[in-house]
């Protein structure tokens, strides 16, 4: 007989883990709630905010569902901005005036919410997003009320709001291309400029990924610097306009500095190392005195040095000189050019160590070569304005001077 006991009727109770039974989702509920708080408070944001705070709502899961409340007064329907069944309050930002004082309070309301509730600026940013993809479908004075509050929004630095939130859902070609993204765009410049500086918008833009592709705004017809000029000087944006246009300016000059810079260190001909320089310039309309200054860096940066060796640094910088002192002529055609590769030469002897005892030798070598004048070497040390290693330049040349003067009193 076996030892074993016989099992009993009433068995061995085993433990069944309970599975979680997820309630459903009733956004409708949570809008009439938190819209219910506004008709409560007539609108009066400050009100709002402290019956949001206090409230016992389940914001982590319908935080969506709470800033289409903001934005729209009620729920809107899925994929889309049209309002949805269920009550409205009359003081969503949709609802404001179009005026930067009207819809600032919503900005600060919306501040006063993600102290308390920082997770949801996930949310925040979902719903921005989904606006901004769907521009088309809001009226012009909607968008410009969209516009007022993304400016107002980074104006008022709303906690951890990140800028490509805002800006890349923008870059839609459909959107673009109807002209509407360059006029949220322009309003949002326009407003958030009443309270920041250029530098603060730039950072924006850069923090953005978008400060390099600022014509990506406008429609591909009109995607050329010289529109963007006439836009936004007529939307009286100038220093907006100047800012483009340096930037424009760099990017020329960067081109311009890499392709003579290859020519140069493969030994092109003269004639081709000339003939784009000439069409850099014409394209760019680079003043002279630019010209001069890219032609001497570009000459250096080709230059193949040889570490701590100061005689063979010396050698490479003068045969650089000789080659291409034809080049560096055709362009220092007056005084004022001649002066302005001095002061070139001067601060490059000065930041670079190893041409700090150069700078005499490269002068007397750009005289012999005929690139510089007499006049221009006696007046940059008699009377030479930039102080970066003058004194030891000075001195440097002084024996190249006297021999300068020595000549000039037997002539």
């Amino acid at each position: 007989m076996s030892s074993k006991e016989k099992p009993t009727l009433g068995g061995t109770r085993i433990k069944t883990r309970k599975r979680n039974i997820a309630a459903p989702l009733d956004p409708a509920a949570f809008a009439d709630v938190v819209i219910q708080i506004y008709l409560d408070n007539a609108g009066d944001l400050e009100l709002v905010a402290k019956s949001v705070e206090s409230s016992e709502l389940n914001f982590s899961r319908y935080g969506d569902t709470f800033f289409e409340v903001v934005f729209t007064g009620g729920r809107t329907q899925p994929g889309t901005i049209k309002p949805d069944e269920g009550e409205r309050h009359p003081y969503s930002v949709i609802e404001c005036e179009p005026k930067r004082e009207a819809i600032l309070p919503s900005v600060i309301y919306i501040q006063k919410i993600l102290r308390r509730k920082p997770f949801l600026i996930k949310n925040l940013e979902n719903v921005m997003r989904r606006f901004l993809q769907s521009l088309e479908l809001f009226e012009d004075n909607e968008r410009k009320k969209l516009a007022i509050f993304t400016a107002l929004a980074f104006s008022q630095k709303l906690s951890g709001l990140p800028p490509e939130t805002v800006f890349q859902p923008l870059l839609k070609d459909n959107l673009v291309a109807k002209g509407l993204v360059l006029s949220f765009i322009t309003d949002f410049f326009k407003v958030y400029l009443v309270d920041n500086s250029l530098d603060d918008l730039i950072s924006i833009l850069k923090r953005g990924k978008v400060d390099d592709n600022l014509l990506e705004f406008f429609p591909s017809s009109k995607r050329t610097p010289e529109a963007f000029y006439e836009h936004f000087t007529k939307e009286d944006l100038l220093p907006l306009v100047e800012y483009y246009k340096k930037k424009i300016f760099e990017v020329k000059l960067k081109e311009m500095k890499t392709a003579l810079t290859t020519q140069i260190a493969e030994e092109a001909d003269m004639a081709e190392v000339l003939e784009t320089v000439k069409q850099h310039i014409k394209d760019a309309k680079l003043p002279d005195i630019e010209v001069v200054r890219i032609l001497w860096d570009v000459l250096m940066d080709a230059v193949q040095w040889s570490g701590k060796n100061q005689q063979q640094n010396a050698n490479s910088a003068l045969r650089q000189v000789k080659t291409w002192a034809d080049l560096l002529k055709t362009y220092c055609t007056t005084g004022k050019l001649e002066l302005e590769l001095i002061y070139k030469v001067q601060v490059q002897c000065y930041e670079d160590a190893k041409l700090l005892k150069l700078f005499p030798e490269i002068i007397r070598s750009l005289y012999d070569q005929e690139v510089l004048a007499e006049d221009t070497i006696l007046h940059w040390f008699r009377k030479g304005t930039n102080p970066k290693g003058r004194q030891t330049f000075v001195k440097s040349l002084e024996p190249f001077v006297k021999w300068l003067e020595e000549a000039e009193e037997e002539d």
